[in-house]
């Protein structure tokens, strides 16, 4: 059978279906591409590496944050100690701190758009973990929940763009100024201000506006990122990088958009509980690092359409698992400060033990309106 021209349209839809069976060639011998084979890990070896670290510091997060809910279940005694002598609260503050290290040192390794999607290793391992050691009920949603995750992050790392970045700083600056940049942040300020507006001046505290400022900065902080951790990288192995004052100006952009961003995550997480938070900000988060990659860094430069389709249904994988796993976790956490009161009359079915103290009537005795009447008072009434 003769091979198609390259002009015919049949061409590129048989070299895509080409590269789709190299990508499943497992321990086919030659130069094949698939998930097992030597040239596969050969020409991904940089990236894989960059995956490890991602993974274990999204594993050592979760950690963290089951040992920090551990240390405020524990504060919750009759006699706590400082939180500052607690073994457990600096156990957790040091493994965040390595996790987060593993993270931003995973972005001078591997592209944004391989990275990003990754964040959802912590919720699944945080979860494996706290039916482990917290003794919490594995539900079948999070079953199905880590297998799609698990599905997702396998279909990402075959998947996701194949273009290995040395960063310098003269790439740093080419991509800084690119039209194609500069158009992307006139678009996210101005959509920033407008959001903004509206939290500041009109009041509107709605998830989807917190965490889409909190999105928009997260775009910000993958690009620096992405930047300072891949100068540090090429100083280390090839030649440095770090005199160049664009270097500076990421990390400036790099801590003023974490900063800000942790205070509009704090902001959501007062006003709607984690089990809300948690998968949609993941969501966000990672659709907007994967668009600033796209851009900033033209990481699916060249890709096949095939490739982004199925690169784009593991990241729908991923966060499907995430939502499955999050979903009604918080209503069991939450503390029982409802009592039965059965069917007494004039009293409804659950009703508070006491008010809440931050209301004015907190250690008072209920108004008789509310309470039950005294013996005394019914022989009065009678």
């Amino acid at each position: 059978m003769a091979a198609p021209a390259p002009g015919d349209p049949g061409a590129a839809a048989s070299a895509v279906l080409d590269e789709l069976a190299r990508n499943f060639t497992y321990g086919a011998r030659g130069a094949g591409n698939g998930s097992l084979s030597g040239a596969w890990y050969r020409r991904n070896q940089i990236h894989l590496f960059g995956v490890l670290l991602a993974i274990l510091g999204n594993l050592v997060i979760s950690i963290s944050l089951n040992i920090q809910y551990s240390h405020l279940r524990s504060a919750q005694q009759e006699h706590p100690r400082p939180y500052f002598r607690s073994v457990l609260w600096w156990s957790g503050i040091i493994l965040m701190a390595l996790g987060e290290t593993g993270n931003f040192a995973a972005y001078g390794f591997a592209p944004i758009t391989l990275i990003a999607p990754l964040g959802c290793m912590s919720v699944t391992g945080s979860a494996i973990i706290s039916v482990m050691f917290l003794r919490e009920n594995l539900r079948a949603s999070d079953l199905l929940g880590m297998t799609l995750a698990l599905a997702g992050t396998y279909l990402l790392v075959n998947f996701a763009p194949n273009i290995t970045q040395a960063i310098s700083a003269r790439t740093v600056q080419y991509y800084f100024v690119g039209w194609q940049f500069m158009i992307y942040m006139i678009l996210e300020i101005l959509v920033f201000c407008i959001l903004l507006y509206f939290h500041k001046r009109k009041g509107m505290k709605h998830i989807v506006i917190l965490l889409t400022l909190v999105a928009l900065l997260a775009s910000v902080t993958v690009i620096s990122v992405k930047a300072v951790s891949g100068m540090i990288t090429f100083s280390v192995t090839d030649k440095m990088q770090l005199t160049y004052p664009i270097f500076y100006i990421m990390c400036i952009i790099m801590i003023a958009s974490c900063v800000f961003q942790v205070k509009l995550l704090n902001q959501a997480t007062k006003l709607y509980n984690t089990a809300m938070v948690v998968p949609v900000n993941h969501i966000f988060f990672t659709i907007s690092a994967i668009i600033a990659g796209i851009i900033f860094y033209q990481e699916f430069l060249g890709a096949a359409f095939l490739t982004i389709f199925i690169y784009l249904f593991g990241c729908f994988l991923s966060f499907l698992g995430v939502v499955l796993v999050t979903r009604n976790r918080e209503k069991e956490h939450l503390p029982q400060s409802y009592i039965d009161f059965g069917n007494v009359p004039g009293k409804q079915i659950l009703d508070k033990i006491q008010p809440d103290s931050s209301s004015l009537s907190y250690g008072t005795l209920p108004d008789g309106s509310d309470s039950i009447k005294s013996p005394s008072k019914e022989k009065k009434g009678v």
